[in-house]
């Protein structure tokens, strides 16, 4: 069924702020389907005006766990229990720009979508509480227990497709990791990688060296790769407290162009040098904190902008920090409080091929236009 709606637009611009809440994904039963369904259903498909006509109070969606920006420039955006929707930002030139709402009959319309990625043939996956689903622009595949993943509850950021293609998956459980030659031949399509325990999964990303780490919510953070550039033998490294990560809390993960990684701790953020653990006496964590500048308590998300400046979402604000300045300058840390926007909720960060920053909150969707936070609606302003 398709729905469209038309309507004349003005604009409408809110200044908002936000948020961030954790520990995010419920453990539903799977669905009884690991083959593909006859196509997406379409929900409904609004055409998308640049600005945003009066009194238009509907959400994209009101919780946006996830999102992701496709080879094609499709902007997607992962719901909890409205599935997943589509921008089709790329329409140019008198062509509609569309918001469609994906459904599927297998139940992708009920489930909560934590984690959004693409592979090199063009293939969406996105990552749920009902298992793992793979998009080919046509059909939806579900992939749950009797497909090897033992947990199906996917958490949040966590569908990894490296640089070599292959695709990690990470759960409540454990890591997990695809098989196409298995899911081709009938077999079962996702082994768990047991070279890691079976920690809960909070982050998975691939460095620039093509390390990749895995963060956990108690259990600080677990990097497979060559411990030094020079080596090819790669192995597990697991850095946790007795290696100074703080409290073994690393919900968020991020890179910067210096190659240092950042991690988010329960108290604040803390950023990792990996060349100070070859030099003698170097020390590879720096620790930041309310006390430095950071706003709000129980630090959750972290996203760097191309820019380098670090986004950090907490409870009660969200803080945009400059790394290039001294940490006691004054304008290394701006903090935003509710009275700057949503109080409910960052749950996602993204910055999109052509430097916008969108966040997805408990409030719905948001922009940052260099000095406010204003919400998208269905109709915009785009």
């Amino acid at each position: 069924m398709i729905r469209q709606l038309f309507s004349s637009t003005v604009f409408l611009a809110l200044t908002v702020g936000f948020t961030s809440c954790h520990g995010q994904e419920k453990t539903n039963a799977s669905k009884d389907s690991n083959t593909s369904t006859p196509g997406p259903t379409v929900i409904r498909t609004f055409k998308a005006a640049a600005l945003a006509p009066d009194f238009d109070t509907t959400l994209v969606s009101q919780y946006i766990r996830s999102i992701f920006q496709d080879s094609k420039g499709n902007l997607w955006f992962g719901t909890i229990g409205e599935g997943v929707v589509r921008y089709d930002a790329h329409l140019l030139d008198g062509h509609e720009k569309t918001l469609t709402y994906f459904s599927n009959p297998n139940g992708f319309y009920n489930t909560s979508v934590y984690a959004i990625n693409e592979d090199p043939n063009g293939n969406l996956w996105f990552g749920t509480d009902q298992g793992v689903y793979k998009y080919d622009g046509k059909t939806f595949r579900n992939y749950n227990q009797k497909d090897g993943l033992s947990h199906i509850d996917i958490s949040r950021k966590s569908i990894l497709v490296d640089k070599s293609g292959a695709i990690w998956v990470g759960t409540h459980g454990g890591v997990f990791r695809y098989n196409p030659s298995a899911d081709s031949s009938g077999g079962q399509s996702f082994s768990l990688y047991e070279e890691l325990p079976p920690i809960n999964v909070a982050g998975i990303m691939e460095d620039q060296t093509g390390n990749i780490w895995f963060a956990s919510s108690d259990k600080g953070v677990y990097r497979y790769g060559a411990h030094q550039p020079n080596l090819k033998r790669k192995t597990i490294t697991h850095i946790a407290e007795k290696e100074l990560l703080g409290e073994n809390y690393a919900g968020g993960l991020a890179q910067d162009k210096a190659g240092n990684m950042w991690f988010t701790m329960k108290n604040g953020i803390c950023k990792y040098d990996p060349s100070a653990e070859l030099k003698p006496g170097g020390i590879p964590f720096t620790e930041y904190t309310p006390k430095d500048g950071l706003g709000g308590t129980e630090f959750w998300g972290i996203y760097i902008e191309q820019s380098g400046i670090i986004w950090v979402t907490a409870r009660g604000s969200t803080t945009r920090f400059d790394p290039s300045l001294n940490k006691t300058d004054p304008k290394a840390f701006t903090v935003f409080t509710p009275m700057d926007g949503p109080s409910c909720c960052v749950q996602s960060m993204y910055q999109d091929r052509s430097g916008n920053m969108w966040w997805g909150t408990g409030q719905g969707l948001y922009r940052f236009d260099g000095k406010h936070f204003y919400q998208v609606k269905q109709r915009g302003p785009w």
